[in-house]
Formats: structure tokens, C-alpha cells, sequence
């Protein structure tokens, strides 16, 4: 097999994976993110999912940019990832003009992050809908349609893992886990925060480090962030132990 093939085995692995003890929705979904940046034409990412009241919420990108532009989407009501949630279709435009046509106020802060093509698929189970999974590119235009098949399939897996792992817990604690992985996301960009600026590197690096940590320890995301906030896991810990 080709590097790229075992990649492509590996993220499809992960991604039906969800029945194990423990799981870390935060770190799954941040693993299709940066696995679509890895095997589509895609230069950034972001996911975006619905709580149980239908509210969309970024939970997790590949870069600070796609996460400025998910939050960009969220307060403007106005962008692909939206349209494509609210529709269960995919959603994109072929070019610029078209895009201003669509999303004026979004598109012009795309192209203020560098980007210049923005498109989304749904993250869905027959008619049920869950969030949405938006790929950014540098180039303009649409991904191939290799690639928005590929992209759409990783997408259906992972819905398929998330809705599954759901339906095992009970309805009661749906609605708990859903809420402690929103309360997570928030104490994890405080971390990041943190880290980023005791170590002075960029957020995506400072977050890059703090789940290196994580992964290397086997210790969920949330605790660790809880120790870089409260001062009792230190920038030297991270550096050193992540690489051990």
C-alpha cells in the first residue's frame, strides 16, 4: 500500500471507531478535520454540530483561520457551512462572483484569511442531519469530484460512528455529553490560550502541543487543558513529555 492509501485505511478506522471506553469526541472530530486538510485538495477545515436543541457549534477546525471563519459564519447567519446544515446537501458555488452572490459579507472575510474557495458537506444519516463539515481551499473553484466523494464519505462515517456511539447511551446523557464536549471546546481554546501565550507560539501550534501531550499520556483533552489554566501542568511539562 501507499502511504497515502494506509492514511486513507487509518482515517476510515478511526473514524467508525467510537465504541471504545472513554471516548474523546473533541479529538475525534479534530481528527476528520485534519484528515480531509490531509487526503482532499483542501487547505483548512472545520466541523461544525448541532446541540440538541438544533444550535450549530464549531467544535473543531484544522487551522485558527477555519475556526475564525466557522465563528465568522455562526454570527453573520451567513455561509456554506449553514446553508448545507440547514439543506443536508452539499453546498458550494464555482467561483468567487458566485460566492459574493451568495455569502457577500462572508466571502469577503475569507478572502481577508487568505482563502479564495469555501464549500460544505453534510454530516447526515438518511434524514437526519447533524452539523456540517467545511473545507476551505487557497485556490478557487470546487474540489474535484473524487475529492467531494472521499470528503462526503469520511463525513458519513463519522456520523454514522457519532450516531451509533448515541444510541448506545442513554437519551438523558445524549444531552449531558453533548454539553460537557461544548463546555470542553471552551475550556480547551482557554488553554490554548494560555499555552500559546507562555510559549509564545502561534494558537494551532500551542493546540498541536497540548494534544500531542494528551495523546502520548493517554489522558483526554479536557483534563490537560484543565491543568495548563490552572497553572499545575507548565509550558517546559508539555514541551518535554509530549516528545516522550
Amino acid at each position: 500500500m501507499t502511504s497515502r492509501e494506509q492514511l486513507l485505511a487509518s482515517t476510515f478506522v478511526s473514524l467508525a471507531d467510537t465504541l471504545v471506553a472513554d471516548f474523546d469526541v473533541i479529538d475525534f472530530l479534530h481528527t476528520l478535520a485534519t484528515r480531509s486538510v490531509e487526503l482532499l485538495d483542501a487547505d483548512a477545515a472545520g466541523i461544525m454540530l448541532a446541540d440538541p436543541h438544533g444550535g450549530l457549534h464549531v467544535m473543531a477546525s484544522s487551522a485558527e483561520e477555519a475556526r475564525l471563519l466557522e465563528l465568522y459564519e455562526l454570527q453573520n447567519n451567513e455561509g456554506p457551512c449553514l446553508d448545507c446544515f440547514r439543506s443536508g446537501r452539499p453546498v458550494a458555488r464555482d467561483d468567487l462572483p458566485a460566492m459574493r452572490m451568495s455569502w457577500p459579507a462572508f466571502t469577503e472575510q475569507l478572502q481577508g484569511l487568505g482563502f479564495h474557495s469555501a464549500q460544505a458537506l453534510p454530516m447526515r444519516l438518511r434524514e437526519e442531519t447533524i452539523g456540517a463539515l467545511n473545507l476551505f481551499r487557497l485556490a478557487p473553484g470546487r474540489l474535484s469530484e473524487a475529492d467531494l466523494g472521499l470528503g462526503q464519505a469520511m463525513a458519513d462515517v463519522a456520523t454514522v460512528g457519532l450516531i451509533q456511539e448515541r444510541a448506545i447511551a442513554a437519551r438523558e446523557l445524549l444531552a449531558t455529553q453533548l454539553q460537557t464536549a461544548l463546555s470542553s471546546r471552551v475550556q480547551l481554546e482557554q488553554a490554548k490560550g494560555v499555552l500559546a501565550q507562555r510559549t509564545g507560539l502561534p494558537m494551532d501550534e500551542a493546540f498541536q502541543l497540548m494534544r500531542a501531550y494528551a495523546r502520548s499520556h493517554n489522558r483526554r483533552l479536557s483534563d490537560v487543558a484543565t491543568q495548563i489554566i490552572d497553572g499545575s501542568l507548565d509550558e517546559d511539562q508539555v514541551r518535554k513529555r509530549s516528545r516522550t
